[in-house]
């Protein structure tokens, strides 16, 4: 079996790191994200709402493009998010990666990893563990253990105390599991934001009970809580190097 091969990429806000077994899946990844930003901007500027809106958007709403010619990142990224009543953005970093994702399974990828800073998508075909990353919480050196598998899986990470990305609550790490990995962008948005300070976590998987949400996780501090079906933990060091970040 041929080796992985890793890559880092940036464009604009968007910072990913690749990986796959050959430099043309990579590729075609890289150029499936500056299709997509490139779509994603011209939305905007059609309806700069679409980009400021916490609250769930309305496609008919936009003067300038009919609902029917909405790109399609646009209308998934607005019909993820409405699933947990909250803004089109909370699923772009997945929506991004789940595209490129596909892009590299068009061109015959077998294996295909894009980490939008922390929203996963995954196709992998021999067994991978993917790390769990909660900033300051003492929970360190976690893994999930994905077996082998025939079509993409999205983990996905929200936090209060990592990263730039908005959250209105307390997690360290709120993950969340599904088969759409736009879904479990929007989900992990949803669950962060329902961590309180001190309330009990089990209370906010209330917020990620939906159809198509396999399983969650929430760190914060040194407490830790699961809810449905999740890949096994495993113990593992994740070395810096791997943590996708500016």
């Amino acid at each position: 079996m041929s080796e992985i091969i890793w890559e880092h990429f940036q464009l604009k806000e968007t910072i990913v790191t690749i990986s796959a077994r050959e430099a043309r899946h990579i590729d075609a990844a890289k150029e499936s994200i500056r299709e997509q930003r490139s779509y994603l901007e011209e939305y905007i500027r059609s309806d700069p709402f679409f980009q400021v809106t916490l609250e769930p958007y309305d496609l008919s709403s936009n003067s300038q493009c009919p609902e029917e010619e909405a790109f399609p990142i646009v209308r998934r990224m607005a019909e993820s998010s409405a699933v947990f009543g909250i803004g089109p953005m909370a699923a772009v970093a997945g929506a991004i990666a789940g595209f490129a994702v596909q892009a590299m399974v068009e061109q015959g990828a077998d294996y295909a990893v894009v980490d939008n800073g922390g929203d996963i998508c995954i196709l992998n075909d021999r067994p991978l563990l993917v790390g769990v990353y909660a900033g300051p919480s003492p929970i360190r050196d976690l893994a999930f253990l994905l077996p082998a598998r025939e079509r993409p899986i999205g983990i996905c990470t929200s936090s209060g105390t990592v990263g730039p990305s908005i959250s209105f609550g307390s997690a360290d790490a709120a993950v969340a599991v599904s088969q759409d990995v736009a879904l479990a962008d929007a989900a992990a948005t949803a669950l962060g934001n329902a961590v309180t300070a001190d309330g009990p976590l089990q209370d906010c998987f209330l917020a990620v009970d939906r159809p198509g949400i396999d399983g969650a996780l929430v760190i914060r501090g040194d407490r830790m809580a699961m809810w449905g079906q999740l890949p096994p933990l495993r113990r593992a060091h994740v070395g810096a190097e791997r943590i996708t970040r500016g």
